[in-house]
């Protein structure tokens, strides 16, 4: 099979991976790809949101699938352009795609089914956001509704935070038009995991658990980021949460999305809190989760091509997902200065140590190639750094022993990757 993957981060990268282990994929394509990607696949110079560039080239290619990695070409409705090409796409529909491509759609649907998640209001207007939260109980969660790279979302602990935040979301618009719109959450406490899920429209498959660190410095302080790495499995998510979950979450989100006369077909992520009041949503993405996906798909026995024709096709029930019993830790090594300010075009070194070092991976998120073609950075996250081991605690080690290989002039990474391990 010819496979496309659509998308140039450390998500694709990973999905790359694991498509080049599939005795089904013949060839790989990647648009526009990066630096690491090129080793696995042949990188094309077409942005993921040319959707006609994109489908023309699937048709001229003979591509056999193509994957649709990243959240702003699902929510704009690129796998919709592809199917009425004639090809076959794994990832949502733009109807289904708005389940994460608006929180205000995400949290009425919630509401209207019984799904559990924190109390909210929805504001179109920042005066009467301004008003409402004159009388609300703090800390609170303010949340532009559309998508904003991960990073639209703010945690006030006061009033004067918040008003703050309604100004820089609604008025002086920091996060684009996904601040048209903000949801005003309740705040909840406990420990976040993070499950992805295969979805077929009707059947949903679990993966196997992780967990985020999205503050971009030690101890869960400073700005909200992408990710500055993850662990997998959590050991947090019990049995107990499973069935939980199982019954009233996953499942109950598949069905209303069905009754809702969107079907979604492709990755489901859900984005829980483990509240004393039992699991709770606070969010969904549309696809694989970055760097989540670095830590899950490494783990992950069954051919991914397999999983994702079964979810097309609408038989998804006739797979059994299996897991190695292991575990993995990545730690992402960023640019100084990200998520706000950084400088790119640094050469990066050690990459070759990765070559034939066993249950060690290199995950590219933010690279290119200078003119000499030399590895350097292009983006604020800039590698991923995994590893796999018998247990979560061998996996850190591996991990942070790993994150010491490589080098590059502003390289900033935290030292505190899955520091919840000792906790649990």
């Amino acid at each position: 099979m010819k496979i496309l993957i659509v998308g140039s981060g450390g998500r694709e990268h990973a999905i790359a991976a694991a498509v080049a282990k599939s005795p089904k994929a013949d060839k790989i394509y990647c648009a526009p790809g990066n630096a690491g990607i090129a080793g696995l696949a042949e990188c094309v110079d077409i942005a993921v949101d040319e959707f006609e560039k994109i489908a023309s080239f699937a048709k001229e290619k003979g591509v056999d699938l193509v994957i649709v990695g990243p959240d702003d070409p699902l929510a704009a409705g690129l796998v919709d352009v592809l199917e009425e090409a004639g090809l076959r796409a794994f990832g949502p529909r733009k109807n289904a795609a708005i389940l994460e491509g608006s929180k205000a759609f995400s949290k009425d649907l919630m509401k209207k089914y019984g799904i559990p998640t924190a109390a909210y209001e929805t504001f179109s207007d920042a005066d009467a956001a301004a008003a409402y939260l004159e009388q609300a109980d703090f800390p609170i969660v303010l949340k532009a509704d559309g998508l904003a790279l991960g990073k639209g979302v703010l945690i006030c602990r006061t009033k004067e935070e918040a008003l703050a935040g309604v100004k820089s979301i609604m008025l002086d618009k920091q996060f684009g038009a996904a601040g048209n719109r903000m949801v005003i959450e309740e705040y909840m406490t406990g420990r976040e995991v993070s499950v992805l899920s295969f979805v077929d429209g009707r059947t949903i498959r679990i993966m196997t658990s992780a967990q985020d660190h999205k503050r971009a410095c030690d101890g869960d302080q400073g700005l909200n980021t992408g990710g500055m790495g993850t662990f997998s499995p959590s050991p947090f998510y019990t049995q107990e949460v499973d069935a939980f979950c199982r019954k009233y979450i996953y499942q109950p989100t598949v069905d209303a999305m069905a009754k809702e006369g969107r079907p979604f077909c492709g990755v489901i992520f859900f984005g829980l809190m483990l509240t004393e009041k039992g699991p709770r949503v606070l969010e969904y993405n549309a696809r694989f989760g970055d760097p989540e996906a670095q830590v899950v798909l490494p783990r992950m026995k069954n051919d991914i091509i397999d999983v994702m024709e079964a979810c097309i096709d609408g038989r998804l029930d006739e797979v059994e997902l299996q897991f190695e019993d292991n575990a993995a830790v990545c730690v992402v090594l960023a640019s100084e200065g990200y998520p706000v300010k950084y400088e790119k075009g640094y050469v990066i070194c050690g990459l070759d140590r990765f070559t034939d070092a066993d249950g060690y991976y290199c995950f590219h998120a933010g690279t290119g190639f200078d003119a000499e073609g030399r590895v350097v950075t292009s983006g604020g996250r800039v590698l991923g750094i995994t590893a796999t081991g018998a247990d979560l605690k061998t996996a850190r080690a591996k991990a942070y022993e790993a994150a010491g290989w490589v080098d590059f002039a502003n390289k900033y990474m935290r030292t505190d990757i899955g520091k919840a391990i000792d906790e649990a």
